[in-house]
């Protein structure tokens, strides 16, 4: 008769009559049942497909795997290597340890090293005339990978920063503004240097207007034909650049880059670019940084057929590691996680300087999951 009262009251108060007036009604008693047991059926139950290490592994939407990532590497013209403190675990290495952590990654499964070299001040000028030597750091490091560790794909960096005494992807004339079509001349001559060493992939960086058509003519007209074009199409000016710029000696010596790169409050500019670097030629589209910018990410996935890269860039990682040296964050599992939510907001390809990290952690864990596949 408890389970009466509500209705009742109910009742009682629609008709105005008190509650001892008010008599026994078995519709509302049973109705009230009825509620109650619709109420306590739960009929879906998500958590069944949960219930064990086969069913998730079934139903799981995505897959990170060492075969997504690719290794950044900071070489330099020494004969040891040096750490990089802003970015812990990281160096800057000398061509024969490039070449043996080159040799780790790919027997993990790692599918690409992207090269970055630290050029001396004293090489450095205004025209980045080093970037097309063909007995520069970069194209000496490109032939030893190549001669060790043949079947790793090997991408390189078109960008003036790391040659030019003015810190800037481009040309920068007498009044500080950046001439966009003198830089192409530029990265063309780099871009053919990078491809006679053996490189894979040539991967501009510098944001200027036309560049993957002029890279993807060049080449072609020297018979690089197979030589893909990675193309850092959606490249913020972002502050999360830092620890890069450090380990390089590459931020520029005056004025910033956002005249060249992508303003951080915008996405429809990004559908713009790609859909010009895709027209010009790109083989793949990247967009830089990662991790806050997976909405981009997205919308570049729905934008364009191409293969969508991303960069877990400098800034990121640092995070992750200061967060874990101070006991708040593991890294291990926060690193994976970060990896699978840029392969599920559509990136197929994964710049981070955890993918050695993360090549050990996916192997093991495959390992437990086939030992343990039934885990709750």
């Amino acid at each position: 008769q408890v389970c009466l009262v509500p209705f009742q009251k109910i009742t009682s108060q629609r008709h105005n009559k008190s509650l001892s007036s008010f008599s026994f009604n078995p519709f509302c008693s049973v109705l009230y049942l009825y509620c109650c047991f619709k109420m306590s059926k739960i009929t879906n139950r998500p958590r069944r497909n949960r219930k064990s290490a086969c069913i998730r592994n079934l139903i799981r939407e995505t897959v990170l795997t060492p075969g997504n990532l690719v290794l950044p590497l900071f070489v330099h013209d020494k004969d040891e290597s040096v750490a990089i403190e802003s970015m812990p675990g990281c160096m800057r290495m000398c061509i024969d340890d490039i070449v043996k952590t080159t040799e780790t990654a790919y027997n993990l499964g790692v599918s690409g090293v992207a090269l970055f070299p630290k050029i001396p001040d004293d090489l450095k000028d205004s025209v980045a005339t080093e970037s097309w030597n063909e007995d520069g750091l970069l194209p000496r490091t490109v032939k030893a990978i190549k001669e060790k560790v043949p079947g790793i794909l090997v991408i390189t960096d078109v960008a003036m920063d790391p040659y030019s005494s003015d810190g800037h992807d481009g040309f920068v004339l007498e009044n500080g503004e950046i001439d966009n079509d003198k830089t192409l001349e530029i990265l063309g001559k780099m871009a053919l240097c990078q491809a006679n060493a053996g490189s894979d992939v040539i991967a501009p960086s510098d944001m200027m207007d036309g560049r993957v058509a002029y890279i993807r003519n060049a080449l072609d007209s020297k018979g690089y034909t197979n030589v893909l074009i990675g193309s850092y199409t959606v490249k913020y000016c972002s502050s999360f650049y830092g620890p890069f710029r450090n380990a390089l000696d590459s931020a520029p010596r005056g004025g910033d880059k956002k005249t060249y790169q992508m303003d951080p409050a915008n996405v429809k500019e990004a559908v713009r670019e790609i859909q010009l670097d895709e027209e010009e030629g790109a083989d793949w589209i990247m967009v830089k940084p990662g991790m806050p910018y997976l909405d981009v990410v997205k919308v570049a996935s729905q934008t364009t057929s191409l293969p969508i890269a991303i960069y877990h860039v400098s800034g990121e990682f640092a995070m992750l590691k200061a967060a874990s040296a101070n006991g708040w964050v593991d890294y291990d599992s926060c690193l994976l996680e970060t990896l699978l939510c840029m392969r599920r907001a559509g990136a197929s390809i994964i710049f981070t300087y955890g993918a050695i990290d993360a090549a050990r952690l996916l192997q093991k864990n495959n390992n437990n999951n086939n030992n343990n596949d039934n885990t709750n």
